[in-house]
């Protein structure tokens, strides 16, 4: 299934500022001042400097746990590989978070990776099995990071591993060496995102034209039948 935050996407690709602005106008009329003050103070938090990637993830709780992570952390893409089995967040789990979220699916983990580089990214590899650096030491300063999860079984793939830039590991004291994905996540996206908001050399905030794309996106989003109704005020 489609998600609302994809195909609002693709409905909104390719548009300037002059194409927004009286569409932006006309829909907020539909909402009170409340909503779109939440809109626009939720928005102001959202970050594109910090990303994950997640591998075959197979259970819908887990695909389900990470779309609410991102939203609940501010992080607005998501991206996946799907070569072994779909990402299918549970919609009772998941509870319409990922209509804030951009999931983007990738055909492959080489895809992926070429993808996230070419966009300026560093692919750090979570895993227990490298000497690398913890929460606390990891570099968010030096540039844009990708955090990729693997499955819930094996962990990141082999092609994760040869192509990542970095490696990032969560200190256990137990006998256990690792947790859950969902888990995992969760720890990480907190305290990196976290450090990344507290850093003063980071620019971490949207740009000015994704600021206005998303902003409509989520007005959209928020009106029933909304797309039927500005295309009665805004025929095609």
């Amino acid at each position: 299934m489609t998600s609302i935050a994809s195909r609002l996407k693709r409905y909104c690709d390719g548009h300037d500022a002059e194409w927004y602005a009286p569409r932006m106008e006309y829909m907020m009329g539909f909402l009170t001042e409340e909503r779109i003050e939440v809109l626009r103070r939720t928005l102001g938090e959202r970050t594109r400097y910090m990303t994950i990637l997640t591998e075959n993830t197979f259970h819908p709780q887990n695909a389900s746990a990470l779309v609410r992570h991102c939203e609940a952390f501010g992080l607005q893409d998501l991206h996946t590989v799907e070569t072994l089995c779909k990402f299918n967040p549970n919609v009772n789990i998941v509870r319409g978070t990922d209509k804030w979220v951009d999931i983007t699916r990738h055909d492959s983990t080489t895809e992926a990776i070429s993808s996230l580089k070419a966009a300026g990214y560093r692919i750090v590899a979570t895993t227990p099995h490298r000497e690398s650096c913890t929460p606390e030491t990891f570099d968010v300063e030096k540039g844009k990071f990708c955090l990729v999860f693997g499955t819930e079984h094996a962990g990141v793939s082999d092609e994760i591993i040869e192509s990542a830039d970095e490696y990032l590991r969560i200190p256990m004291c137990g006998m256990v060496e690792s947790l859950n994905v969902s888990a995992s996540a969760a720890i990480l996206i907190y305290m990196l995102s976290q450090r990344m908001r507290l850093s003063p050399s980071i620019d971490w905030r949207l740009t000015a034209a994704e600021n206005q794309e998303l902003l409509f996106r989520w007005v959209m989003s928020s009106v029933k039948d909304a797309e039927r109704i500005l295309e009665r005020q805004f025929p095609l």
